[in-house]
């Protein structure tokens, strides 16, 4: 039998997965689960768990009501978080750790790295990282919003190979499956583009928040950083048998030859532009040119508010979106040298040590 290549890897469960029927966590569907990533440890590959269904699993705790508040859901993600931790404990003969992230987490450059130190620590002690977001604090500013993409980027933080998003179909089809009997599953992947993402449609489960689209908005992430990722039914255990006898069970998404540098990949596809640095039509990057080359004399606009250190986006006046990248400099700083357009102001920021935008810690938009 044949066994998967693999040396870490992340595994996406959902709130469909953990709570069917929203009356609590049922192990019904997690016993499939649970089983493969035991397998999986047998065979010394590492494996790190992100699951959803806090909110699912605690909504059964609460008086019904058609109009739940978004303060309802914060506490139905409080009371189900121990439930589901627990049912996954019970899963297991070995430990697991639990591990709540925002977005916020994320895209701040020193969490982001002790994320990955954090889950480097927990493997190497064979506990089981279990991850979820922080439904009780999340707001829509913290918000990642969905735990395909929540994965897509533990997986590039833990620097895993590959990523199992489990989905309650086989995978990615041409068309609806639950609308058109015709449908065919589409087995690989090698560049997800416009025509990809239009097969995706929305979601199908009335449990989870995250759809087909954003399973491939993941996988985009994910491939960009070199992780190989598969779209799997996690309802069916041939699923599973499938995989961990290195054949593809579902949708296989193959990861791109020539990765993106770490640094760029999350500037890219974890961190959010928190502002804007607009420069005119006419300013354009060469291939042997990077974000550093950008002078305050190239200025015409700055929109937002952000500080030393935030992630924004570099683009034209009239809308190109250039580059995203770390600025050295506050958005108070550069509004005015934009709008007084002084040489001896463009002379004390051009003259000091650091450029206005880090080159280490960018990435150009149109490098996918």
């Amino acid at each position: 039998m044949k066994s998967p290549n693999w040396n870490r890897i992340v595994i996406k469960v959902g709130s469909a997965l953990i709570a069917p029927e929203r009356n609590g966590c049922s192990s019904h569907y997690l016993l499939s689960v649970a089983s493969f990533i035991v397998r999986c440890r047998r065979q010394g590959i590492q494996v790190v768990l992100v699951s959803s269904g806090s909110v699912a699993a605690g909504s059964h705790l609460f008086r019904k009501s058609k109009n739940t508040s978004g303060h309802d859901k914060k506490a139905m993600a409080a009371a189900g978080q121990t439930e589901m931790m627990a049912t996954w404990d019970r899963l297991f003969d070995f430990s697991s750790a639990q591990i709540l992230l925002t977005d916020e987490d994320l895209r701040d450059r020193e969490r982001f790295v002790n994320i990955r130190n954090t889950i480097d620590s927990l493997l190497e002690n064979d506990i089981l990282p279990i991850v979820n977001e922080n439904d009780t604090i999340t707001t829509d500013r913290v918000k990642v919003g969905d735990n395909d993409n929540l994965s897509a980027m533990v997986a590039t933080s833990v620097q895993a190979d590959t990523l199992i998003i489990c989905s309650d179909i086989d995978g990615l089809f041409d068309s609806n499956p639950q609308l058109n009997a015709n449908a065919s599953l589409i087995s690989e992947v090698r560049d997800i583009n416009e025509q990809v993402y239009a097969m995706a449609g929305g979601a199908t489960s009335a449990v989870g928040t995250g759809g087909m689209r954003t399973k491939i908005e993941a996988a985009e992430k994910a491939v960009s950083h070199g992780v190989t990722t598969y779209i799997v039914n996690g309802f069916d255990q041939r699923s599973f048998d499938m995989l961990i006898q290195g054949k593809n069970p579902g949708t296989l998404f193959h990861p791109h030859q020539t990765p993106l540098q770490e640094s760029k990949h999350w500037v890219r596809h974890t961190t959010k532009a928190l502002g804007e640095i607009v420069v005119d039509d006419e300013f354009s990057l060469s291939p042997k040119q990077s974000v550093d080359s950008l002078s305050s004399s190239d200025l015409i606009d700055v929109v937002g508010e952000f500080s030393v250190g935030d992630v924004v986006l570099l683009r034209t006046d009239s809308g190109e979106k250039i580059a995203k990248a770390k600025t050295n400099y506050s958005s108070c700083l550069l509004d005015f040298v934009a709008q007084q357009g002084d040489a001896s102001l463009n002379q004390k920021i051009d003259g000091t040590p650091k450029p206005i935008l880090s080159n280490k810690f960018s990435a150009i938009m149109e490098a996918q």
